[in-house]
């Protein structure tokens, strides 16, 4: 166990930013598995704004890398392109 004031702060911090990264991280990949479900492209196109907003945040604050927040995009977008 920690002993010192700030370090003990420090646990707490990390902690509640651990939770926080988890959470987003979980709703943007269930935003991603709806997409790809999607079975018209109106529907897909209605997401796909959503999830970007939620990769591009996660990229921000480097909960996944920028390189990979943009490949997500670009596979997602081609594959609601391909929709009819």
């Amino acid at each position: 166990m920690a002993n010192h004031k700030s370090a003990i702060k420090r646990i707490r911090a990390n902690s509640a930013k651990n939770e926080r990264n988890r959470y987003q991280h979980k709703s943007a990949r269930t935003i991603i598995k709806n997409i790809r479900k999607a079975s018209s492209k109106s529907e897909a196109e209605g997401l796909l704004l959503t999830a970007f907003r939620a990769v591009d945040k996660l990229a921000k604050t480097n909960v996944i890398h920028k390189n990979k927040a943009g490949n997500l995009k670009s596979s997602l977008q081609k594959h609601v392109n391909a929709l009819n």
